[in-house]
Parts: structure tokens; C-alpha cells; sequence
């Protein structure tokens, strides 16, 4: 019999914050959050108080790419905890950044874990002036990089929607780095970018203005979603639509839809790692069945579904998911993650 939990939790589809007083959170000082210079001025309009702490923490690395000697100076978010253990590495999803893990990233520290949070190559806030490719090849070197120069240790790799795929392409070809992983609400049998990278570059630069448009990304955050007051999800649109702002964003995102994307499908079957699957029930952008083929097709994979939750459970359930991500981390936490509560318990079905 499947091995299936459900769990629940209670977290703001109705713009409540994940922690009940924000002045007794070790997380938020006294004083305004000042922003990385390199972040545009945009960032001062987002009202969020966890998206704003977390920009306030973004900071650029170098990283070189194999075969070139430009350093790309690369966005993250790096970890206040330092352990012994193998590290947590958080990616993002498709055309987003970093600050996806605005909630979830401070409760898995205040569980003592070392917690990294990474910007994929094209997105995020990385500094691309030297556009170098931003293909699935330089995508998946790019990561390899960063982790031999800075985090040096196996890793539990944790991938949201495509960010599942980047994890699984990156867990078969650089199988050193990556002790276990950890998929949420994973896109992983999609056929790459499909007719999409066929299409002459102009109308490729067309498809992508519309991309970033402002009502196209709302209509993209209520559909994630489950439900949304409209001023949480007009600011939570903006957040998303952040990185969209830098220069560089059009050329490589369309540098990554010509190049084909990830088609990772014929590789699952061969991931061996222990991996953890995080599904919300309620997705309307991914068929929670497909939760269900992954778990089958993986060869170590444990599923736990979270009910009433959509296409980001790290956003929108982020207590649930840093109580799935911390029980699966194999150590006893330094710190006592918040307690849930009796709606917030783990139930095995």
C-alpha cells in the first residue's frame, strides 16, 4: 500500500503572516529593511513584511561558468544557521526567484537547519549583463559550480514545480552533490518548452512582453492559489514580477524557451535518492494525479499531500511544509520549529 499522508495546516490564502507576532520574531528587526543596491526600486513598493525581510538578506556571488572566464555574479539567500549536516538548497520555480521561500525559509532556520536558497540561472536577480546561455546545460552548470565553490557537502536539493526538474537533471548528472530530494508540487512530465521553441525569435520577444505583463502575472498568482483577497494577491504579484524588471530577464528567457527546456520525464525512474514529494490537493495548474505517478515511478519516494493548499505549498501552507521538510531531514533540530496547531497536525490516511 502506498505510503500517503495527508496533513494540514492553517496559513493565509486570507493574507494572515505565518508567525502571530511579527515584533517577537527573531526574524524582524527594529529598523526598515534596506535593500541590496542591485535590486530595483520597485522593491520599495512591495508591502509584504517576510518578501521584504528575505530581499534585505539577497546577496551576489561568483560564480564561473566551465569554459568561460567571466564570473556571473549569482543571487541568493545564505544561511544564518550553520551545521555539520548536509545543507537544505532551495530553488524556485519556473521565471521566479528566491523570494518564493519569503515564509518558509526563516521557519526551517528557527528549526536549526542550513538553509540555502539559490536563483536559478535566468531568473531570479543574478547579475546577466554578460548574457551567457541560459539553457538547461548552463543551467544545470551553473548550480554545479556555485555548489563545489560554496556549499562543498551532498545536499538535500529541494525543487518547487520546474524546479523539480532542475533538481532531477541535476541529482543524475552530478549524483556527488545530492544526498536526498525533496519535490513540491513537481512539473516533471512536461515535453520542455515544446512548439514554443520553434518559434521565430520576434514572436518569441512577443510571447515574453506578455509574460511580464502585470495582468497576466495576477490572473498566474490567482490561479496558484486557492484563495486570495485581492490586495494580498495584487502584492504578491508584484513580488513575482520582480526580477521580470532587470534588463537582462527578455533575452534570457527567451534563450531558455528556444533552447527546448527540461524534459525529464525518461529520468526518473533513475533517481535513487530518498526523495520527499509535497503536493497540494488543490492544485489547479498540475494535476494532483500526476503526485501519484511520481511516487510510483520514483525508486525511494514518500508522498505527503497537503489538502486545501494550491501550486506553492511553501507560500501558501508554509508551516505545513516546513513540518514536512524538518521531519524529513534526518537530525534533531537545535531549535523547536513553531508548534502546530490541533488543525495543523500531521493525519495518515
Amino acid at each position: 500500500m502506498f505510503n500517503i499522508a495527508t496533513i494540514t495546516a492553517a496559513f493565509p490564502a486570507t493574507g494572515r503572516l505565518p508567525f502571530s507576532n511579527r515584533r517577537s520574531s527573531p526574524f524582524f528587526g527594529a529598523s526598515a529593511d534596506v535593500f541590496p543596491p542591485f535590486l530595483l526600486k520597485e522593491m520599495e513598493k512591495i508591502q509584504d513584511p517576510f518578501a521584504r525581510k528575505l530581499a534585505s538578506r539577497i546577496e551576489m556571488l561568483p560564480v564561473e561558468l566551465s569554459g568561460s572566464k567571466n564570473c556571473i555574479m549569482s543571487s541568493c539567500v545564505k544561511p544564518m544557521v550553520q551545521d555539520t549536516i548536509n545543507p537544505l538548497v532551495l530553488l524556485h520555480g519556473f521565471d521566479s526567484s528566491c523570494l518564493e521561500w519569503r515564509y518558509t525559509l526563516p521557519l526551517l532556520e528557527q528549526a536549526g537547519l542550513e538553509t540555502w536558497a539559490i536563483d536559478v540561472l535566468g531568473w531570479g536577480f543574478s547579475n546577466l549583463e554578460t548574457l551567457p546561455p541560459c539553457n538547461v546545460d548552463s543551467k544545470r552548470d551553473h548550480l554545479f559550480q556555485f555548489w563545489k565553490s560554496y556549499i562543498k557537502r551532498p545536499m538535500l536539493l529541494v525543487g518547487p514545480s520546474l524546479g523539480a526538474a532542475v533538481a532531477i537533471d541535476f541529482a543524475i548528472h552530478h549524483p556527488e552533490a545530492v544526498d536526498k530530494l525533496i519535490l513540491i508540487n513537481a512539473s516533471v512530465y512536461a515535453e520542455g518548452t515544446g512548439n514554443l521553441s520553434k518559434l521565430p525569435k520576434s514572436i518569441a520577444y512577443a510571447g515574453v512582453s506578455l509574460l511580464k505583463s502585470l495582468p497576466l502575472r495576477f490572473y498566474a498568482t490567482n490561479l496558484t492559489f486557492t484563495t486570495l483577497p485581492f490586495s494580498t494577491c495584487l502584492d504578491w504579484t508584484h513580488i513575482a514580477q520582480l526580477h521580470c524588471l532587470l534588463p537582462w530577464w527578455k533575452d534570457a528567457t527567451v534563450d531558455f524557451m528556444s533552447s527546448g527546456g527540461y524534459n525529464v520525464s525518461a529520468l526518473i525512474n533513475q533517481v535513487l535518492n530518498k526523495t520527499l514529494i509535497i503536493w497540494g490537493e488543490d492544485d489547479r495548474i498540475i494535476d494532483s494525479k500526476l503526485a501519484v505517478r511520481l511516487h510510483c515511478e520514483l525508486q525511494n519516494g514518500i508522498l505527503r499531500l497537503i489538502p486545501n493548499c494550491g501550486h506553492i505549498p511553501h507560500v501558501e501552507k508554509p508551516h505545513a511544509a516546513a513540518a514536512l521538510i524538518t521531519e524529513f531531514v534526518p537530525r534533531e533540530p537545535r531549535y523547536a520549529l513553531p508548534k502546530l496547531r490541533t488543525e495543523e497536525k500531521i493525519l495518515v490516511r
